[in-house]
């Protein structure tokens, strides 16, 4: 308590009336019953002046009779009805009804025992007396509050809020009480509320901002409109950030139902008002369909799909859940995560963390014959494109052969269900790891057209908001550094989806498949990278610029870095030329050539030799005989220097 008022009389300065706020309650409130006291003789007085025109009656001792009977039983009401333990500087139009009672019953006492003590007090006192101590007792405090609030508001910074609606009248109306933010005004796009006033400031339309924004020196806007679809969320963000204003916003109305978050906390711009993409509400029966009292074992369970993918199937009322990793401490992290979320279930589920590696086949096929699995979601992969290249060997052992050891353990165990989670990059592939996933879907593709028990499906998309390594974040952090922004290319382009839509996608599209599926996921437009970066820029209030040695005006670089080894200037999910629309609008199918299991198990055979030998050349080579479409350099050697290897100068073709 007393930290908290030095900051605000440090705030404000140290002028009288930010002084009064340092008393202690007490103190405060013997303050106000002596105004009180003083201001109501002063009304009684003035109404009885105002009857009789002059003040002749000061002499009579039957009026300071009247008034001293009077005075305590006014006090007494205010204190009974509560209105000495209201804050002046929070005070509302409610408190004004309470003094309107009080003063009432204070002009009818003095009516009362002015006729029955014959106390020389007009009829007409009484009413005169009511209104004058109504306007003196309840405009002093509110010429307080207005005082208050103006010291306490210097050196606060003026902010616009966008969106008038309920979520906007809340965040005033907690900014008022606090003391970082002074609310200059409320913009929205009603024009039925265009002049209109919320908590005493003014509803203007956007084509009012910019004069607004110049005369207050506004930098920042908070954006109150989190029922509004993220599309129009996007279009509001960039007019502001066009306006040279920092946009921050308030949490979604979903965290504050669940109580993660407050109206009035203040949270930066997400990955998903960014990209302005609005999501399509899951179908409750496929959700439901592969995962609802069933035992579902999710590969990959600690990282950004494959933890999301276990929240989402959590919610669906699996029979058991195993969170098969080989990360210690990432299993660890969801383990906690899905026991927390678990707990508000009315019927949990059962839990299984499973340390592990998908190239492990007895601890494979034990954990699904010890669980009798359902439902697989495999989302173990190496994916990070440049240490995949630099670390040729493990990548594909992981994505290829890992892949193949976890499907024919799923085969041999009577697995109901078989999802491989793709990526865009194993279209036209110029990279290991998109190389080797499309290996991984080819190998679910073999076995899908000679093992009909289990349902086999892949299911591609492009990238993820707020996974590792992911653009956005990393862009976060080098604005806060000061730059520069690093893109590789000016004119390199990607797809963005969020973590939760793409997991709910995947569920639903593992309910549609029928056995050899390769699923598209819609991604929406590719978003040009360099042009993400100077929105982001924007939003922060700061201006990019292009680094070259002629030109920095501007407060961010933007440092073009060049594509990296395997980079594509853009991604694709489709190899052939069409794909089907499937019952989902946001999942397409498509039907996409590869080899025959004899054909590819001779390949197979040929590409783990190579691994075992670290020959990147053969790797690379055979990749390419695999239909794949890779389009990757020759590489001389792996990460690893051949005079390390043991394997020696054998490691290099």
């Amino acid at each position: 308590m007393t930290s908290s008022r030095f900051r605000k009389t440090r705030a404000a300065g140290s002028t009288g009336l930010v002084r009064l706020l340092s008393l202690s309650r007490p103190w405060k409130r013997s303050l106000q019953v002596a105004a009180d006291c003083v201001l109501l003789v002063g009304s009684f007085i003035l109404a009885m002046g105002l009857r009789y025109d002059s003040f002749f009656f000061l002499s009579d001792p039957r009026i300071w009779i009247a008034i001293g009977l009077t005075l305590p039983v006014t006090i007494f009401a205010f204190a009974v009805t509560g209105f000495y333990r209201a804050v002046i500087r929070y005070i509302s139009s409610r408190a004004f009804v309470t003094i309107a009672r009080g003063i009432a019953l204070s002009a009818i006492f003095l009516f009362v025992i002015s006729q029955a003590f014959t106390l020389a007090v007009p009829r007409s006192v009484p009413g005169i007396y009511a209104m004058i101590a109504l306007i003196a007792v309840g405009g002093l405090r509110f010429l307080l509050r207005e005082l208050f609030r103006r010291e306490l508001r210097r050196g606060l910074k003026p902010v616009l809020i966008y969106g008038a609606g309920r979520s906007g009248q809340q965040l005033v109306a907690s900014l008022l009480r606090g003391n970082d933010y002074l609310p200059i005004a409320l913009v929205d796009d009603n024009l039925a509320l265009n002049g209109t006033e919320v908590n005493g400031l003014r509803v203007i339309s956007p084509q009012e901002m910019p004069p607004m924004i110049e005369n207050f020196g506004i930098d920042l806007a908070l954006l109150a409109m989190p029922r509004a679809p993220r599309s129009r969320r996007r279009e509001i963000i960039e007019r502001l950030a066009e306006l040279g204003v920092r946009v921050r916003t308030v949490p979604s109305v979903d965290e504050i139902v669940a109580g993660r978050a407050r109206i009035s906390d203040i949270i930066e711009v997400s990955e998903e008002d960014l990209l302005g993409r609005d999501p399509v509400a899951p179908v409750p029966e496929l959700m439901s369909a592969n995962i609802a009292e069933k035992c579902v074992m999710v590969t990959g369970a600690g990282g950004s799909i494959g933890s999301e993918l276990c929240r989402q199937i959590l919610l669906e009322g699996p029979r058991d859940l195993i969170l098969f990793e080989q990360s210690e401490a990432a299993l660890y992290t969801i383990q906690m995560d899905l026991a927390a979320l678990a707990a508000t279930l009315p019927k949990a589920p059962r839990l299984h963390a499973i340390l592990g590696s998908v190239q492990s086949e007895r601890r494979l096929r034990d954990t699904l014959a010890r669980h009798r699995v359902d439902t697989i979601f495999h989302a173990a992969a190496y994916k990070h494109v440049p240490l995949v290249e630099d670390n040729v060997s493990e990548g594909v052992r992981n994505n290829v052969f890992g892949t193949k050891t976890l499907l024919e353990a799923a085969i041999a165990a009577g697995v109901s269900s078989f999802t491989l989670i793709s990526t865009d990059k194993a279209v036209r592939p110029t990279n290991i790891m998109g190389a080797s996933k499309r290996v991984a879907e080819m190998v679910c593709q073999a076995f899908a057209e000679v093992t009909p028990g289990t349902r086999i499906s892949m299911v591609r998309f492009g990238n993820v908001l707020g996974s590792s390594g992911s653009v956005i974040p990393l862009f976060r952090q080098q604005i806060k550094a000061g730059g520069p922004i690093t893109v590789t290319h000016p004119d390199i382009t990607r797809y963005f989806m969020s973590i939760p839509e793409a997991a709910q996608l995947v569920i639903q599209a593992s309910a549609m498949a029928r056995g050899g599926d390769v699923f598209l996921l819609d991604m929406g437009q590719p978003v040009r990278i360099l042009d993400l970066a100077v929105r982001m820029v924007a939003l922060s209030g700061l201006r990019a610029y292009m680094e070259t040695e002629d030109s920095a005006d501007g407060d961010i670089a933007i440092r073009i870095t060049g594509l990296r080894p395997g980079e594509k200037l853009y991604e694709e999910l489709l190899i052939g030329a069409d794909a089907q629309p499937t019952a989902h609008p946001k999942i397409m199918m498509a039907q996409e050539g590869f080899l025959p299991l004899p054909a590819l198990a001779a390949l197979l055979d040929s590409l783990h030799h190579a691994i075992e030998t670290e020959d990147v050349i053969a790797v690379q080579d055979l990749l390419r005989r695999a239909g794949t479409g890779y389009s990757g350099e020759d590489m001389a050697l792996d990460i690893l220097p051949p005079e390390h290897s043991q394997f020696g100068t054998a490691a290099v073709a």
